[in-house]
């Protein structure tokens, strides 16, 4: 049996085909992937249904004699060819694939492009090599053009509206001539990334595809949500007992988007996995600027006034010790990193090792140098003794639960191992041995505070708990503490407990 068929530029090709299986509407018909099959000849109407098979394809041909085979829709793509040579011989250039769009009469183009670009990467050019655009308007030096005998040399104008067409200017006068679009692969403007496509500026996404949007997430994968990574944000606040190194944070092989912030007279100092200072370290400031460290760039900048502040895009190829050289009493390091999350655990427990508390780095002994003149923090004075707490609340109950879990930060088992009471608020020390629920990573020793010297419910020493705790940062960013709200969700751990809890995480809203 044979029909005819139009592509995209409406010409007509034989078709032969035969009928080997039915789909619906919209799928293909017979031999040749991807084509639907033209009305049936009445003919064939109608045939004696002997299986389903026949059943079926009674009432596709009913359907198509009745209606007059009016197929709608788009058509359908054939695969993509494949990728043509790189545009250039040196640098960069692209690559262009292409696909046909094949339908029948009265169907609607493909929904699509016909052609899909990539960048391609070549060796470097060699020094004094004309540049791509240069050479192509070299290629009308000594041509009449303008409707005249005259000729010109001709070089690259860039002041033109349209980046992509071929604007050359004409040496030794003061005019332009536009020579049409330039070839597909040709730089937009000197040094720029982006690449000039059928007359449009098209820039890269992540997939080297050109006009694409992909980009790349926080955790450096393309197309990303940032679910393959933990983002770890603190701010250390110890004031130092006395002037010199003290460690602030281990940045992780792996982590990438590092950022470290303060204002104050001290400075930051980085250490290498080599034991090596990257910037400031052996009592000597290194001046504001770009640092190579564990693979990446490092940008250390220092205002006029007191701020300063390191960043690098990462990812890091091995640790780094953040580390601070006071002068002064720290009023607050604000550190960010984002890790993989499969680096988590090793830096949690690498972190342990080094013998670091939760919210207090031990000291680096370092020989003390001339500098300013050190500034000693006073003992605390002791708080005396408070009176009787009245009693707590009751807050038993499946709805207090489902309250302060839906709305907490974080939900985790704990065995408390301290407790300080300060002023107006209590802090207890923790060990962190399960976690629920938690919007930023947690270590396994954490501070837990309560905002009043009598907090409900109270937490028994060497005791194990559930808790929901909030985060909060104060205003000036000197603070981030896991807050235990008045009348919150703190109760003793229990198998039936925990059950109840993690159905709980089942009922908060999304």
């Amino acid at each position: 049996m044979t029909s005819f068929f139009r592509d995209e530029k409406g010409n007509s090709e034989r078709l032969s085909y035969y009928l080997k299986s039915h789909s619906q509407s919209g799928q293909s018909w017979g031999s040749t992937p991807g084509l639907l099959a033209p009305p049936l000849p009445c003919t064939l109407c109608p045939p004696r249904p002997r299986s389903l098979w026949n059943l079926l394809l009674l009432l596709w041909t009913f359907l198509n004699c009745g209606l007059g085979g009016n197929a709608q829709g788009p058509g359908e793509w054939t695969p993509w060819g494949s990728w043509s040579r790189c545009s250039s011989s040196c640098g960069r250039g692209l690559s262009v694939r292409s696909r046909r769009c094949i339908r029948f009469p009265r169907e609607e183009l493909c929904w699509g492009d016909t052609h899909e670009y990539r960048l391609c990467q070549q060796p470097d050019c060699p020094p004094g090599a004309m540049p791509f655009r240069d050479l192509q308007c070299a290629l009308y030096n000594g041509h009449p053009v303008l409707g005249t005998q005259k000729t010109y040399q001709w070089v690259p104008f860039y002041g033109a509206p349209n980046h992509c067409d071929l604007n050359c200017l004409a040496v030794g006068h003061d005019f332009y001539h536009s020579f049409g679009r330039v070839l597909d692969g040709t730089p937009c403007s000197p040094g720029a990334q982006d690449l000039c496509v059928a007359g449009r500026c098209l820039s890269a996404g992540c997939d080297g595809l050109l006009g694409s949007d992909a980009r790349e997430d926080r955790c450096g994968r393309c197309g990303g949500a940032n679910d393959s990574c933990l983002f770890v944000q603190r701010v250390f606040r110890d004031a130092g007992a006395f002037a010199g190194y003290w460690n602030v944070t281990l940045i992780p092989e792996g982590a990438r988007h590092i950022r470290a912030a303060h204002r104050s007279r001290n400075h930051l100092a980085l250490m290498g996995g080599d034991g090596r200072y990257v910037l400031n370290g052996n009592w000597a400031v290194s001046p504001a600027g770009t640092y190579e460290a564990a693979g990446t760039r490092v940008v250390y900048t220092r205002a006029t006034g007191p701020e300063e502040t390191l960043r690098a895009a990462g990812p890091t190829s091995q640790d780094l010790l953040l580390q601070v050289l006071l002068q002064e009493p720290n009023p607050g390091i604000e550190f960010e990193f984002w890790l993989p999350r499969e680096r988590y655990g090793p830096f949690q427990a690498q972190a342990q090792v080094l013998g670091w508390s939760p919210r207090q780095p031990q000291p680096r002994e370092v020989e003390p140098q001339p500098l300013e003149s050190p500034t000693v923090i006073p003992p605390r004075t002791p708080i005396p003794t408070p009176e009787p707490c009245p009693p707590c609340p009751d807050t038993r109950g499946r709805a207090h639960r489902l309250l302060h879990y839906c709305g907490s930060d974080f939900v985790f088992r704990a065995r408390v191992l301290g407790r300080v009471r300060q002023a107006q608020e209590t802090r207890y020390e923790v060990h962190v041995q399960l976690i629920y629920k938690n919007r930023s990573p947690l270590r396994a020793l954490e501070y837990v505070w309560a905002p009043s010297r009598c907090p409900c419910p109270p937490l028994a020493l060497h005791r194990d708990y559930l808790l929901a705790a909030r985060r909060l940062i104060s205003p000036d960013g000197t603070q981030d503490r896991l807050l235990l709200p008045h009348a919150g969700y703190a109760r003793l751990w229990s198998p039936a407990e925990d059950s109840r809890v993690r159905l709980a995480a089942r009922h908060c809203p999304l």
